[in-house]
């Protein structure tokens, strides 16, 4: 093989590489569809109001399987006590899952936050499971150091 032909199926090579690693961070680059994205805005808005019972009967199975609606309240009570109000979101991460069993099964996706609360920074996430036809809540988790 000449020196030319190395070098064109190097450059075809690199080129290769460069392609298919382009593809790669567009698939891993998670778009949320809206209904998604209207789900999570709704129960944001429903914190921010503190319409507590109204997530918890409109929250998916799984969650009112892991706690009562009193527990629930407790929570989101806590945390506004905690951290206080929802200043902004910025998405860090968003997943999409179809998974064959286990607790999250079916259709899912988790959609991670950086959150600043009027009392510090936090990552929130949100879980999301379609049940019936729509999107509902199944889990939410805040981790911050001003929880402890």
């Amino acid at each position: 093989m000449s020196k030319y032909e190395r070098a064109v199926l190097s450059l075809l090579s690199f080129l290769l590489v460069a392609y298919l690693s382009g593809c790669t961070n567009q698939s891993t680059r998670s778009r949320i569809p809206s209904e998604v994205e209207a789900v999570v805005a709704s129960i944001g808005d429903d914190i921010a109001q503190e319409r507590y019972e109204k997530i918890y009967n409109e929250a998916s199975s799984l969650w009112r399987q892991d706690a009562t609606e009193e527990q629930s309240t407790e929570t989101f009570k806590t945390l506004r006590s905690k951290l206080g109000k929802v200043e902004n979101r910025t998405v860090h991460s968003a997943t999409e899952q179809q998974n064959a069993s286990g607790p999250l099964k079916g259709h899912v996706f988790i959609i991670t936050y950086q959150t600043k609360f009027e009392r510090g920074q936090a990552m929130e996430v949100f879980t999301l499971i379609e049940e019936g036809g729509s999107w509902k809540l199944a889990r939410y988790f805040v981790s911050s150091t001003e929880l402890k």
